[in-house]
C-alpha cells in the first residue's frame, strides 16, 4: 500500500538508481547528488529509487544553471529553501490532516482502505491549491523587490522585526499532556499567523512557543504585536506572552532574516515584561519620526485640537547591557486612546 500511494502521489514508478536518474538527466552526478541532498532526499545507494518526475525535476533544475539563469550555488540554494518548506509542509498535512481523515468509518476496515481514495481524491485539489498560494506569495515578493532602491536594498534591508513568545512554556511541556500541548501551540501559532497576515506584516517562522514576524512599516509592527498581546490575553488557554520589536538593517536568505537587528529582539523579548511589548531605541525613533508616537507625555498633551491623535505611547525602561549588543535603551509600547 506504501508503494501505491507513493506511485499515486508521485505519478511514476520506481525505475532508475541514482547514477541511472543523473545520465538520463545528463546531469554530473556530483551536481545532481547535491541538489538532491539539497531537498532533503537521503542517499539510497544504488537501490532503484528514483522515478521519471525525479529525472525531469533534476533536467530542469540543472537547464536552469545551464541557461544561465541560476548560478549553481543558488540552483542549490533554490532546492534547499523549497525542500525545507515543502517538506513541513507535507508533515503537517499527514500529521494534522489526513491522519484524522482517514480514521476508519466502520469496523473490519483498516487506515489503508481508506486512504488510497482519499489521497486519490484530494491530491489533485491539494496541488492547485498549492500552487495557487505560492503565485500570490510570489507576487508578493516580487513587489517588494520592486520597490527596493537598490540591489543592495533588495538583500540587507530596513525592517521592523519582531519576536512573541510563551511565557513559561518550559513549565507548561511538563505539566501537559503532549494533547493539549499540541492544542496550545497550534492555537498560538494560528492565532499570531492570522493577526500578522491580516495586518499587513509577514509571519518569517513559528518556533514552537514562539513567532518571528517582520514589516516594512514600524507602525504595523508595533499594533501587531499589541493585538497579539491583547487578544492572546483573552483566550484562559494561552499563557502570558511577551513581545519584543527591533528595527533596523536585516539580511535575508530563503525566506528567514538575520542580523544584529534580529538578535537585539530577541534579546528585548526574554527580558519584556509578561504581556508587554518591548521596543528599542530605534524603533521609537522611527514610530516618532512619522507621527505615530510623540517624543514625550508633553508633546501628547500639547498637540493642536483637532489633529489625529498618536496611535502609541513610549515608556522608558532603565539602560542595560545585552550579551553580544553593548548597553540599551528599551521602551515599553503602548496603544493610546
Amino acid at each position: 500500500m506504501a508503494l501505491r500511494l507513493e506511485q499515486l502521489i508521485i505519478g511514476s514508478e520506481r525505475q532508475y538508481t541514482p547514477y541511472q536518474a543523473a545520465r538520463t538527466a545528463d546531469v554530473p552526478m556530483d551536481l545532481a547528488s547535491r541538489f538532491w541532498r539539497a531537498m532533503g532526499f537521503p542517499d539510497v545507494g544504488q537501490a532503484k529509487a528514483l522515478t521519471e518526475a525525479d529525472v525531469l525535476a533534476l533536467r530542469r533544475l540543472a537547464g536552469l544553471v545551464e541557461a544561465g539563469l541560476l548560478s549553481e550555488s543558488m540552483a542549490v540554494q533554490v532546492a534547499r529553501s523549497t525542500g525545507q518548506t515543502t517538506a513541513r509542509l507535507a508533515d503537517w498535512q499527514i500529521d494534522s490532516f489526513l491522519e484524522g481523515l482517514t480514521e476508519p468509518p466502520e469496523p473490519g476496515m483498516t487506515r489503508s482502505d481508506v486512504a488510497y481514495p482519499l489521497v486519490e481524491l484530494l491530491l489533485p485539489e491539494l496541488e492547485e491549491f498549492l500552487v495557487y498560494v505560492w503565485r500570490r506569495q510570489l507576487a508578493a515578493a516580487t513587489g517588494r523587490v520592486l520597490q527596493a532602491q537598490d540591489d543592495a536594498e533588495m538583500v540587507d534591508r530596513r525592517l521592523a522585526v519582531a519576536f512573541a513568545d510563551l511565557v513559561g512554556f518550559t513549565r507548561l511541556t511538563r505539566r501537559l499532556e503532549e494533547e493539549e500541548l499540541g492544542e496550545l501551540v497550534e492555537n498560538f501559532e494560528t492565532t499570531a499567523a492570522d493577526l500578522v497576515a491580516a495586518r499587513g506584516g509577514r509571519l518569517i517562522k513559528t518556533l514552537g512557543d514562539e513567532v518571528l514576524y517582520a514589516a516594512d512599516d514600524p507602525a504595523i509592527a508595533a499594533a501587531i504585536g499589541l493585538e497579539l498581546v491583547e487578544t492572546l490575553a483573552d483566550d484562559p488557554k494561552i499563557p502570558q506572552i511577551r513581545v519584543g520589536i527591533a528595527f533596523g538593517t536585516v539580511t535575508t536568505r530563503m525566506g528567514d532574516v538575520f542580523g544584529n537587528t534580529v538578535n537585539l529582539a530577541s534579546r528585548l523579548t526574554s527580558i519584556a515584561p509578561k504581556d508587554a511589548v518591548l521596543v528599542d531605541e530605534a524603533m521609537r525613533e522611527e514610530l516618532t519620526a512619522v507621527g505615530a508616537a510623540p517624543h514625550s507625555e508633553k508633546e501628547a498633551d500639547e498637540r493642536p485640537a483637532g489633529v489625529a491623535p498618536y496611535r502609541f505611547g513610549l515608556r522608558p525602561m532603565y539602560r542595560r547591557p545585552v550579551r553580544g549588543l553593548g548597553v540599551v535603551e528599551p521602551w515599553i509600547l503602548s496603544r493610546r486612546s
